[in-house]
């Protein structure tokens, strides 16, 4: 490697991101739980699409990641929330 790839300068250096690691929501908030019912809290964790959004964007633990797209799945089948994001907009 080139040494103006190694330097940290502004003028083409090589930048890093390093992001601040984030606390699962659910873990810091002892009495927020997830409920298929709670439409609104379920919406936060759903794309424009209607997708699930990963671990990497919503910043939950795993155990509620699996707890969260149980509870949007149940949602949907219910009715509660949509499966395509045609009627989010």
């Amino acid at each position: 490697m080139s040494n103006q790839m190694m330097s940290n300068d502004p003028q083409g250096g090589q930048r890093r991101f390093f992001a601040r690691p984030r606390e699962c929501q659910f873990c810091t908030e002892k009495g927020s739980t997830i409920d298929y019912k709670q439409g609104d809290v379920l919406r936060r964790y759903i794309t424009d699409d209607g997708k699930i959004r990963p671990r990497r964007q919503t910043g939950v633990c795993a155990k509620h990641q699996r707890e969260l797209a149980r509870a949007i799945k149940r949602a949907r089948h219910l009715a509660l929330l949509p499966y395509s994001g045609e009627i989010l907009r």
